[in-house]
């Protein structure tokens, strides 16, 4: 069947999305759960705008990858069709085993499993419901297809991933900055042997693409805010998964109880089932009736998040001081009634946060010069000072409750 439906979306305009395959990618169960995960976690509570959803980043990454699969074309790279839908339903799919405030969750309740791994139990569960119409793109999703440049255009420096959310978080935070030219980067993009290149032209919008990542990180991703805040939501379940455990009762939905119960390590079907129901809602319903929890830690905490009480937060370039942080953690006992232990292991988190402005091994992206050479982008940019951008950043941030 022929025709598409079409999909009006702020940063790109219209999107189509064929009928066939791809629609009923879009219209099974798993992939509109997608609607209900915000695609930025708690970055809203720095910046309002931030309330976009993973579903939408996923339709913004499939508008980018016809985009691509189209300027090679043009450049005579053959994709025969059958490359160029499984490549997109790849990338529709590419997120879609994130769950609520996906990193979050990710070393909280669940562990040894990453959301890429559940992205691709869920592809497998979709492959299943489609009687194997996803053969070739879970190939090309697991890097088994021969032809390299399909996996490096879903996961690599020039992925269409990122190329969306940067472009997609930078509208919707209102941080200007972070507004990458994707649509010229796309255009100047080739291939050189089996590798994904940009072309000489396209040198100074790829430096700007590394420079604004590494602007949208410290300004968005990591804001100290909303590290502070989502140090609170860790608590939270922290203390909600210890009490469940200790035989309390504790308030929360079918899906999310599973995850409070037992961490879950190994994934079956039916633990795959209960994690395809939990969505943002479940967490902050849970977090209305935690406030009047008769824990005073788990209320307290419950409180921080809805209220937006938010961690003090302190940033610096050395590990704060033991005895500093005994002395915090003391300051938070004697205030709120609860042992030091306690104070410690809910109300305080220090974490070392590291991010390379560019690591040679990840983020080496070649240039493809007139006479067919390549050159990778840090010898071949002006402005990129290597050594310069190499210097691992690491800054400490300690999280605390005020009181």
């Amino acid at each position: 069947m022929n025709g598409h439906k079409i999909i009006n979306d702020p940063v790109f305009g219209f999107i189509k999305i064929r009928h066939g395959l791809l629609y009923d990618i879009v219209s099974h169960p798993l992939f509109q759960r997608l609607n209900r995960i915000n695609q930025l976690g708690l970055a809203s509570v720095v910046y309002p705008g931030a309330r976009h959803t993973r579903f939408q980043h996923s339709i913004g990454a499939l508008h980018l990858m016809s985009e691509a699969v189209k300027s090679l074309q043009e450049k005579g790279v053959y994709i025969f069709d059958s490359e160029e839908e499984a490549v997109q339903a790849a990338i529709l799919m590419h997120d879609i085993g994130h769950g609520p405030f996906s990193h979050v969750l990710e070393d909280t309740l669940i562990h040894g499993i990453t959301h890429e791994d559940i992205s691709l139990l869920m592809m497998e569960q979709i492959n299943r419901d489609m009687k194997g119409r996803l053969n070739l793109a879970i190939n090309i999703f697991k890097d088994l297809y021969p032809n390299k440049i399909f996996h490096q255009l879903i996961s690599s420096q020039l992925d269409m991933d990122r190329l969306d959310y940067l472009r997609r978080d930078s509208f919707f935070t209102g941080v200007t900055e972070g507004n990458i030219g994707s649509a010229r980067i796309i255009k100047m993009l080739n291939v050189s042997g089996d590798r994904l290149v940009v072309e000489e032209k396209g040198i100074y919008s790829i430096e700007n693409f590394l420079t604004t990542r590494r602007l949208m990180y410290w300004q968005v991703y990591l804001h100290k805010t909303a590290v502070g805040y989502e140090k609170i939501l860790i608590g939270a379940l922290r203390r909600a998964r210890h009490l469940t455990r200790t035989g309390h009762q504790v308030f929360a939905s079918p899906a999310l109880a599973y995850f409070l119960q037992d961490d879950r390590t190994q994934f079956d079907s039916h633990t795959l089932q209960m994690y395809a129901e939990l969505d943002d809602s479940d967490i902050w319903s849970a977090m209305k009736a935690w406030k009047h929890a008769d824990d005073r830690i788990l209320s307290t905490l419950a409180t921080d998040m809805l209220d937006r009480h938010l961690f003090r937060v302190e940033v610096t370039e050395e590990r704060p001081a033991d005895d500093y942080i005994a002395q915090i953690a003391q300051g938070i006992s004697r205030q709120m009634g609860i042992s030091e232990e306690e104070a410690r292991e809910y109300m305080i988190c220090l974490t070392e946060i590291g991010k390379d402005m560019y690591n040679p091994d990840d983020d080496s992206i070649g240039i493809l010069y007139k006479d067919g050479t390549v050159k990778d982008i840090a010898e071949a940019s002006e402005i990129l000072n290597v050594q310069l951008l190499s210097k691992k950043i690491r800054k400490y941030y300690l999280c605390y409750q005020r009181v």
